[in-house]
């Protein structure tokens, strides 16, 4: 069958791309927003348009004060018990798998725009685990995004781990044989693949041989938003406070769901706001409360997570940073440093280090083994992150792929080899 009609889709938590394989042989990506290969993963219903917005038109919609609903993250919904949530938009209720399918649907299409013929082979990335510790939910969330996508026309369709997908593209320049461990720190996910590459290999139609091993576990960008968020801001609107009577703390479940990108929206109903009135009575600090439910009522809480993910992306350049946030008449501030960023992700930069120690022992080779060491996806520019990446494997060459780009390259490179 043509290789044009086959594709490489990196479905992301927080960005996607559609990678392709020319005539040349080398693979490229698709340009699927205004010219840029990389797509948020983001979709707004709007209510006043009736229209469905993506990517950076969904944000943009959402941020100018559009009305309508946000849908962000979904990738984090699959294989959990929030697949089975339905969301109301407009007296219509949708189903998460139906909202992802209206996502992957709008990529093929403005992919086939580009080219001459419908696009029907794909080659899905998927993480090592979806799920940690259930092999069950694991499969059923690889079911859930294969059902997505062959609804939208995809008629043959496989899967890659996309730790392996990084080590194909990342093949392509080395001119030896290489060991070498792929980090693959997505916004939800973090995989570790250790791979013996070689031109030579890159030849080869079966490289299950190569693989030594692969382990991953469910941590990603979004997760560090949200322990930023319960660290730092979560506090001014209430968190860790007493009740009036200083018998305890004031519900946490709410500030988690306001910290978690794929949550906010089970906050915006009238059973929290009265849940969140009743807490406010008894609470040592109303005020904070208070600002905490205005900050629903106006449906903020994917911008106020969005500015939490702006300051942890300001430390990866500077030491500290003001955050502010509007509330109607209050503002939310904090003063942020790396400190504090590191002191968050203190627990899951030790499930991370643990989860590679767990690759090299099944491979059975030591750290001194690894030649290279590979670094993609967005999350590995987290200083705390890459820090301790590199005080790991001090002697092993550093390679910074194209962070957001390079499993769409390497999915592009695997669909090409399993059909042509």
């Amino acid at each position: 069958m043509s290789n044009a009609l086959a594709c490489g889709l990196d479905f992301g938590t927080s960005n996607s791309t559609l990678g392709r394989v020319g005539a040349n042989g080398v693979p490229h990506l698709l340009a699927l927003e205004d010219g840029r290969q990389t797509i948020p993963s983001v979709l707004f219903f709007g209510f006043e348009d009736d229209a469905v917005h993506f990517g950076r038109q969904a944000v943009a919609e959402y941020v100018t004060g559009a009305n309508g609903r946000l849908m962000r993250s979904l990738k984090s919904v699959l294989g959990t018990s929030l697949m089975g949530d339905t969301t109301r938009i407009k007296g219509r209720s949708y189903g998460f798998l139906e909202i992802l399918g209206i996502f992957v649907g709008e990529l093929k299409l403005r992919a086939e725009a580009q080219g001459d013929a419908p696009i029907s082979q794909v080659v899905c990335g998927r993480p090592v685990h979806f799920v940690d510790d259930d092999p069950a939910a694991d499969r059923a969330a690889q079911d859930q995004l294969e059902s997505a996508v062959r609804a939208q026309g995809f008629r043959q369709i496989e899967f890659q781990f996309e730790p392996i997908a990084a080590a194909l593209d990342y093949e392509r320049q080395v001119n030896g044989e290489r060991l070498a461990l792929i980090v693959d720190l997505g916004g939800g996910t973090s995989d570790f693949s250790l791979v013996r590459v070689s031109p030579e290999r890159a030849n080869s139609a079966d490289r299950s041989g190569d693989i030594l091993a692969t382990a991953g576990v469910h941590i990603g960008g979004t997760d560090f938003d949200r322990l930023l968020s319960m660290s730092k801001v979560m506090p001014e609107l209430g968190l860790g406070t007493m009740t009036r009577d200083s018998k305890r703390h004031l519900p946490v479940a709410p500030y988690y769901d306001l910290s978690t990108w794929h949550r906010i929206n089970r906050l915006y109903n009238a059973q929290t706001l009265r849940d969140l009135r009743g807490t406010m009575r008894e609470a040592q600090a109303p005020e904070r409360v208070g600002t905490m439910i205005e900050l629903i009522e106006d449906r903020l809480g994917h911008q106020l997570v969005g500015a939490v993910e702006a300051s942890k992306i300001e430390l990866s350049e500077r030491e500290r940073t003001q955050f502010r946030f509007p509330v109607r008449n209050n503002v939310l501030e904090a003063e942020i440093g790396v400190e504090d960023l590191e002191r968050a992700l203190g627990n899951s930069v030790g499930r991370i280090e643990a989860t590679i120690g767990e690759t090299l022992k099944r491979a059975g080779v030591g750290s001194a083994a690894v030649d290279s060491l590979i670094l993609t996806g967005g999350s590995t520019q987290v200083p705390a992150i890459a820090r301790r990446l590199e005080a790991l494997f001090p002697e092993a060459e550093l390679v910074r792929t194209d962070v957001l780009g390079s499993v769409g390259l390497g999915l592009a490179l695997d669909a090409r080899r399993k059909f042509g």
